[in-house]
């Protein structure tokens, strides 16, 4: 087997009101731009940058919620690797949204866990360490 660069492209989510979902993503990384949009079956657009992005869908049914539950079958969350932690969490704060989860600092890693509108939690790690058996630890 060959070793490959792989990354994750993007990531594809329903949301009961894009805009406060474009909000969300923009706050955390200023530097994402609509890449492109459309309204085929449903609105759509993928928000992000050269390398990666988040397609973003607009609910039809917007009485749903996400339930998220690590004991049930589904996404619990998406995990972004950063390099500052500290100003993407002070953006979401300054901007109304909440943390969903307490931050995490450990020796090689800091770990900041945020909801957006709907619900939908994300992970910004920012690694302490280039190392990967350090980056990868699970003793911290």
């Amino acid at each position: 087997m060959s070793t490959q660069n792989i990354y994750l492209e993007h990531a594809n989510i329903t949301v009961n009101d894009m805009q406060e979902a474009i909000r969300f993503f923009q706050t955390a990384f200023p530097h994402f731009k609509i890449r492109g949009r459309g309204n085929t079956t449903r609105e759509w657009v993928h928000l992000g940058d050269d390398h990666t992005y988040i397609a973003i869908n607009q609910a039809k049914l917007s009485d749903l919620k996400t339930d998220r539950n690590y004991d049930k079958i589904g996404i619990n969350h998406l995990g972004f690797v950063v390099k500052n932690v500290k100003e993407i969490a002070d953006n979401l704060l300054s901007n109304g949204f909440k943390r969903d989860f307490p931050k995490e600092v450990e020796q090689f890693r800091i770990r900041d866990y945020f909801a957006d509108t709907d619900g939908n939690q994300y992970e910004f790690v920012q690694y302490l360490s280039d190392k990967p058996e350090e980056k990868n630890s699970y003793n911290s």
